[in-house]
């Protein structure tokens, strides 16, 4: 895999074990100066990361199954009888990562493993940082221009997201003042690198947060879509308070989630529709291509940020050892008897959404045409190039998920139930007039009502469902959930995991909730599980980071032999 190199980047010279020919061998002096606000503007584009977690998440998460694993069929119309098979992972990574070992056999250059991640989000942080320290150096000569301000901002949120992404897979859940202090951070970098050598302290969860939290409020006063030419892979308007919503939600301040999600929902049930997802514009969709392109196209009001990523997400999701079958995707997909619908493998709000099921002799799962991939040619003659999956990093339907959580823990049901429905029902009253003749008028699926919402979701027995929300305290003594608001996050549970499927965000859902989690491995279904406080919570730190000295994310589990790994270091370098 090949990035666009264009400063001495922060972290990579504690984590690189080797450098020869490599870009840290040259002095800072020889990088771009960046001078005028059209340079710093130009710059920013590059700051996004350029990498894809939502493997890395997925693959931790209950979404995939291990097919070598005894389970059911998919398929509930198919014979339920236990079925393994002996399908081969994509890469030993994924063996690693599923059982939740280090990922000791994949290094910066593997596609989708945690050391690209690494390496990706830092230097996104690194580009953030110059531009900063242009802004000012530009600031002082000319004064604090409002295109500067605009600019400042949108590092300062560039910088904030990829130290979010990193904390959230790197370190432990966000639980409160008191244990997060006690939990390992991931180095906060405010300053652009100027020398070769430098070390980094982790720190903590609570003060990694508080420093994304200075970034993010000192940004969202001075954010604006009038210099860009594609606001939608920038942090827009609507992007930025959806990024706001989310860290909220992740640290429990119910009341700013409610806030910035209103900002860009609104909060009239016209507005909200108005936000959502059209399921109407796959109507003319033929193949997983077409799917792909409605799915992430920017004219798209869900659509609130696109990101372009290198990824083989699409490729390793689908026909390997890992993937969105058997039992798993009948929970994720809503596969199961109640109020809602009933007939059908699948809800109807799939099918009409490019979510794609294979099943014959041998049953693959789910693809869903949200992660197609599109392919960037270096050589069409030899047929090689760069896959790319475009990342929705923030959506109007999942922010109104998150509004509906949030009204839930302010003890606002009402409220709540109008999100809930919004989301589901909106989603309907969207289908083509041929979608709603099939599916609606057929029978196969209905709308949600106050009466389905309390009787289904406050039902244990249902699948999905809690009998109660006490797992919560394991995350932290003051995150409560009462009684009655245990249908609601039942909802929310159920909804978000559909919603966001094959896109990661359930692997952070189960940290920040405290959810227990199994993974069943081989044929005689071995079982892994994390529980509370369990250190595997936090994906792993590359080894060459660990090599290099930096502080494990585990201090007493599965940490790995670097002794064993740096003898051979050279065969894993990838030279330019």
């Amino acid at each position: 895999m090949k990035y666009n190199k264009i400063f001495t980047l922060a972290l990579l010279a504690v984590t690189a074990v080797s450098c020869s020919d490599s870009f840290l061998d040259k002095t800072p002096d020889e990088r771009t100066t960046i001078d005028t606000e059209d340079k710093v503007q130009k710059l920013l584009i590059s700051a996004y990361p350029a990498t894809n977690y939502e493997w890395v998440s997925e693959l931790s998460s209950d979404n995939l199954i291990d097919n070598q694993a005894p389970h059911y069929p998919s398929n509930p119309n198919d014979k339920q009888i236990l079925a393994h098979y002996n399908y081969s992972s994509y890469a030993r990574m994924d063996e690693q990562l599923y059982q939740y070992d280090a990922a000791s056999d994949a290094t910066y250059s593997s596609w989708d493993s945690p050391g690209t991640l690494w390496e990706s989000y830092y230097s996104s942080v690194a580009i953030a940082n110059h531009a900063l320290q242009a802004i000012d150096e530009i600031a002082a000569e000319t004064g604090m221009t409002d295109k500067l301000k605009a600019c400042r901002a949108e590092a300062l949120l560039v910088r904030a997201y990829s130290h979010f992404l990193l904390v959230n897979l790197f370190a432990q859940a966000y639980k409160d003042e008191e244990q997060s202090k006690k939990d390992i951070g991931v180095p906060y970098v405010t300053e652009p690198e100027t020398v070769v050598h430098k070390d980094y302290d982790r720190g903590n969860v609570y003060d990694t947060y508080q420093k994304i939290q200075a970034d993010l409020e000192a940004a969202l006063g001075d954010v604006t879509d009038a210099y860009y030419e594609a606001p939608k892979y920038h942090f827009n308007v609507n992007a930025a308070h959806a990024f706001a919503a989310r860290f909220y939600l992740y640290t429990r301040q119910w009341a700013k989630v409610v806030e910035h999600a209103d900002a860009v929902l609104g909060t009239d049930s016209l507005s909200t529709a108005n936000m959502q997802m059209d399921y109407s514009i796959f109507t003319d969709c033929s193949s997983s291509s077409d799917y792909g392109t409605a799915w992430q196209h920017p004219d798209r009001n869900n659509n609130l940020m696109l990101l372009t990523t290198y990824s083989v997400l699409s490729r390793r999701i689908f026909g390997y050892r890992y993937s969105l079958a058997g039992e798993a995707v009948r929970e994720a997909m809503m596969i199961h008897s109640s109020s809602l619908w009933s007939g059908y493998i699948c809800t109807p709000l799939a099918i009409v959404s490019g979510m794609l099921f294979s099943s014959s002799s041998a049953d693959y799962g789910f693809y869903t045409c949200k992660i197609a991939e599109e392919f960037e040619y270096s050589d069409k003659i030899a047929g090689i190039g760069y896959p790319h999956i475009i990342v929705r990093a923030f959506t109007s339907n999942e922010l109104l998920l998150e509004r509906a959580e949030a009204k839930t823990m302010l003890a606002d049901y009402a409220g709540a139930a109008t999100d809930l429905k919004y989301y589901w029902n909106n989603s309907i009253n969207s289908f083509s007039e041929t979608d709603k003749k099939a599916y609606v008028d057929g029978g196969y699926i209905k709308y949600l009502t106050d009466g389905i919402l309390k009787s289904y979701y406050g039902n244990a027995a249902n699948v999905n469902c809690k009998a109660d929300w006490n797992f919560t305290q394991n995350i932290s003594s003051d995150y409560v959930v009462p009684a009655e608001a245990v249908p609601y996050m039942n909802c929310v549970n159920d909804f978000r995991r559909f919603e966001t499927v094959a896109e990661g965000l359930r692997w952070f859902d189960l940290k920040r909730w405290g959810m227990d989690v199994t993974h069943k491995v081989g044929a005689y279904s071995e079982e892994f599980t994390l529980t509370k406080n369990d250190e595997r919570w936090a994906i792993e730190v590359p080894w060459e980071a660990l090599s290099a000295g930096l502080e494990s994310s585990r201090p007493t589990a599965g940490k790995i032999n670097t002794d064993e790994l740096t003898q051979d270091v050279e065969k894993f370098i990838v030279k330019e």
